[in-house]
């Protein structure tokens, strides 16, 4: 395992409709820190062209593919998350190519630390060792459910299936250094956001020190 490539890399976890991108995204723009999204890295290594999604198209057929040619990223959830070898294999395709786009991002990181947004961070033993604190974004379950369906307008045992695939809540919370308890409004998710921001900036200049 190489070195972390910033010195201070903060690991943001939680589980679907936990409220992850809400509070990255208050980490950036209020306080200028450099985003790495493990979801949108996996979403550039399946872009036209890239040889991971003819791989995937010669898996599951042209269904999984959108009119412009695209992924139809809801059609391959659907077909993953109903069969577990078909999401292992998805995974052994993917992980690798999605870690590497992750790697080369932290590099260029230029704010005093930076954050790692993945849902399956607690899952990704390189994702963790890059991590130097873990914060995790937690909410009941019954609230992760109903922001989820509301959100993407799927059905209920769908979001079941995901977050069954991914780490149990009591899991990853083993695994936090801090946690938000994100089930009151955008305002209390920013006020904590901003607590931790001075906290962590404490602690990276004390690595860099």
């Amino acid at each position: 395992m190489s070195a972390s490539p910033s010195p201070f890399i903060i690991g943001l976890t939680g589980g679907i409709g936990s409220g992850k991108s809400a509070a990255a995204s208050r980490f950036a723009s209020a306080h200028g820190i450099h985003v790495v999204d493990a979801d949108d890295k996996s979403r550039v290594v399946v872009a036209p062209g890239k040889p991971a999604l003819g791989q995937i198209v010669d898996r599951f057929g042209e269904v999984v593919l959108q009119a412009d040619g695209t992924l139809d990223r809801a059609e391959l959830r659907r077909q993953v998350f109903a069969d577990p070898a078909q999401r292992q294999w998805l995974e052994a395709l993917l992980h690798p190519l999605i870690g590497l786009e992750i790697v080369t991002d932290l590099h260029r990181a230029q704010s005093p630390y930076a954050l790692l947004v993945s849902p399956l961070l607690v899952e990704s033993a390189r994702q963790r060792e890059l991590s130097k604190r873990i914060l995790v974004i937690d909410v009941p379950e019954a609230i992760q459910i109903a922001r989820t369906v509301q959100r993407d307008q799927v059905p209920e045992a769908q979001v079941k299936a995901i977050m069954q695939a991914q780490a149990q809540r009591e899991e990853r919370l083993r695994h936090a250094h801090d946690v938000i308890c994100n089930d009151r409004d955008l305002a209390a998710l920013h006020a904590e956001v901003d607590a931790l921001h001075t906290r962590y900036l404490a602690l990276a200049e004390g690595v860099s020190a």
